[in-house]
Formats: C-alpha cells, sequence, structure tokens
C-alpha cells in the first residue's frame, strides 16, 4: 500500500510538470541568460531556507518535548512541501507526513500533528509581519490595490481562523471536535450529489482534535512566549526568500530598491498563499509581474525576475521534494 501511495504522488507530480510545461519551458530559456554566479547564490539561500525549516520545526518539536535530528526533520519538511504541491489541502496534507513519521519513530501523532500546526501558525504569522512592511511600502508609493487588500485581508481571516482553531483545541477537545465533525458535515452534504458517498469521516473529525488537545495539554507553561523562536526561524525564512528575489533581479542587471524587493515579494507571495492552483502556478507568474511593474520595474524585466525567482523557489523546491519524499520511504521499506 506504500508503495502505491509513492508511485501516486510522484505521479502527480509528473502530471504537474506536464501541465505546466509551458511556464517551465520558458523557465528553462530564461536562465539561460542569467548571471550564474547570482543563480548559484539564488540555489545556495534556497538550500540555507530548506534547513531552515528543520530549523524551525526542530524547535517547535522541542518546545513540544520531542527531540528529533534536524536532518531528518529537513528530509520531512521538505517531502512535506512537495506533498502540499503536487496535493494542496492548506498545509493539511504535509502535516500528514509528520504524523506518519511520527508513527514510525514512536513519539506521539498528536504532537507531530499539532507541531505542523504550530509551524504553519508561525509561518503565517510572519508573513503577515512582512506584509504589513510590503503595504507600508505600496501606501507611500501609493500603488496599492483593491485586489491586494482583497488578498491580504483574506490571508488574514484565514490565519485568525486557523488561530481559533488552536486556541478552541486548547480549551476544549470535544468543542474543536464537534467543530470539525460539523464543518465535514456541510462539506459532506454538498459533495454527495456527486461523489455519492461522504468524503470527510465525522469520526475522524473527533479523533484529529483529541490529538490536537492531547499535545496542546502538554505544552509547557509560558510556552506562548517560547513560540518566539519558531517565529524568529520563520521570519529568517521569508528573509531567505527576499534573498532570492534580490539575487532575480541581479541575475539580469535588473535596477531596484529595497523597497522595491520587499514590496514586490510580499505580494508575490500574498497570491501564492491564496492561489487555487498548486503552489500557486501560473498565478504568481502572472501576478508578481503586475506588482513589480507597479514599482517601477519594466514589465519585461518583471517577467524574466519572476520566472527567476520561480525557477528557485517552485522548481528546484519540487525536484528536492520529490527526492525528499522518494528516499523517507525508501528508508521506511
Amino acid at each position: 500500500m506504500k508503495k502505491f501511495i509513492v508511485v501516486v504522488f510522484l505521479f502527480l507530480g509528473v502530471g504537474l510538470i506536464v501541465l505546466s510545461f509551458g511556464e517551465l519551458e520558458n523557465t528553462l530559456a530564461t536562465l539561460q541568460k542569467a548571471h550564474l554566479r547570482w543563480l548559484f547564490l539564488a540555489l545556495v539561500l534556497e538550500l540555507l531556507w530548506m534547513a531552515n525549516i528543520g530549523l524551525t520545526y526542530k524547535s517547535i518539536y522541542h518546545l513540544l518535548g520531542i527531540e528529533e535530528r534536524l536532518d531528518r526533520l529537513t528530509l520531512v519538511a521538505a517531502a512535506s512541501n512537495f506533498i502540499n504541491i503536487v496535493a494542496p489541502t492548506a498545509g493539511v496534507s504535509g502535516i500528514a507526513i509528520f504524523a506518519s513519521e511520527a508513527r514510525r519513530r514512536g513519539y506521539p501523532t498528536g504532537k507531530a500533528t499539532l507541531a505542523g500546526a504550530l509551524f504553519l501558525l508561525v509561518d503565517q504569522a510572519a508573513f503577515l509581519l512582512v506584509l504589513a512592511l510590503g503595504w507600508i511600502i505600496l501606501i507611500r508609493r501609493n500603488d496599492l490595490t483593491a485586489g491586494e487588500v482583497s488578498a491580504s485581508l483574506l490571508l488574514l481571516a484565514m490565519a485568525s481562523v486557523f488561530a481559533f482553531f488552536i486556541y478552541l483545541g486548547y480549551r476544549s477537545a470535544d468543542a474543536l471536535g464537534n467543530l470539525l465533525a460539523r464543518i465535514a458535515h456541510i462539506i459532506n452534504r454538498i459533495l454527495k450529489p456527486f461523489l455519492h458517498h461522504n468524503y470527510l469521516s465525522e469520526d475522524r473529525a473527533h479523533a484529529f482534535a483529541a490529538e490536537i488537545a492531547e499535545g496542546l495539554s502538554d505544552l509547557p507553561e509560558h510556552s506562548i512566549a517560547r513560540l518566539l523562536r519558531p517565529l524568529l526561524h520563520a521570519l529568517v525564512n521569508k528573509t531567505l526568500l527576499v534573498g532570492i528575489l534580490l539575487c532575480a533581479f541581479l541575475s539580469f542587471d535588473v535596477p531596484f530598491s529595497a523597497g522595491t524587493i520587499i514590496a514586490g515579494w510580499a505580494i508575490g507571495y500574498l497570491f501564492l498563499i491564496i492561489s487555487p492552483t498548486p503552489n500557486g502556478i501560473g498565478v504568481v507568474e502572472g501576478f508578481m509581474p503586475l506588482t513589480l511593474a507597479s514599482l517601477r520595474v519594466p514589465y519585461e524585466a518583471a517577467v524574466v525576475v519572476t520566472l527567476t525567482y520561480r525557477a528557485v523557489t517552485f522548481w528546484f523546491l519540487l525536484a528536492v521534494g520529490a527526492w525528499a519524499f522518494r528516499r523517507l520511504h525508501l528508508s521506511e521499506a
């Protein structure tokens, strides 16, 4: 069964490449004209980003009383990113990888699930801080549009709902379970005419809530303050991604200012998060050049910069994630 799951996800990855072949072809053609030293530095920053993702998880695991190797967590995080790309479900698919790893390694799945949830929470919090800075830059330049405001408010609503779920689980496992079961019931009613069966298990919703509550109950006192370390790691993650965009500008000698880099990255990443496509494929490539163009970057140069940035943060990440996913399951055999 595990081998079948591996084949399915790798097949989804190949399918994503086939469906996005036009984007990949344009990206490869663009990279041929880049200054290789800056492209190489961007790849190094991406590898540092992956390692820091592992450090973020390690700090959260330490908070939950679990000691795990950094290399192992980095491998699982890379595989989780791959799953989130080929089967996007707002990060939930990737959390399942950590729960599976917990069962195999012999520590509570509830804590691993909670670790994934806390990672998403601090990651969104860190991005909201950078996004606020991007807003300030756009407001000063009088470039903030209604679409960017709407997308930002949608992200804020998503983060608020996510934080509320964690708070509710902390207060009462039954309350969280009832809420998740009610949501699952509504989704099943909507989809049942098309699928002719329940898409989500309401019993599993209660079990999931119990796992989260179990992990939350074991949190040490003053754990909110101790989340500052994972939040700091998450801010470093965003800084590294901004650095990759900077390398993309330097790869083609495109003039820039600090405000252009920060605001352009923040809005591009915003549309990546709220995009209905896997990891924002097609959406980021469309909106980021428009954002950069509104920040006085020539449109043709903005397209080239965006394709270079996405080559490192999407295509390279997809390849490394597929390798990590395959290696993770080979180690389980």
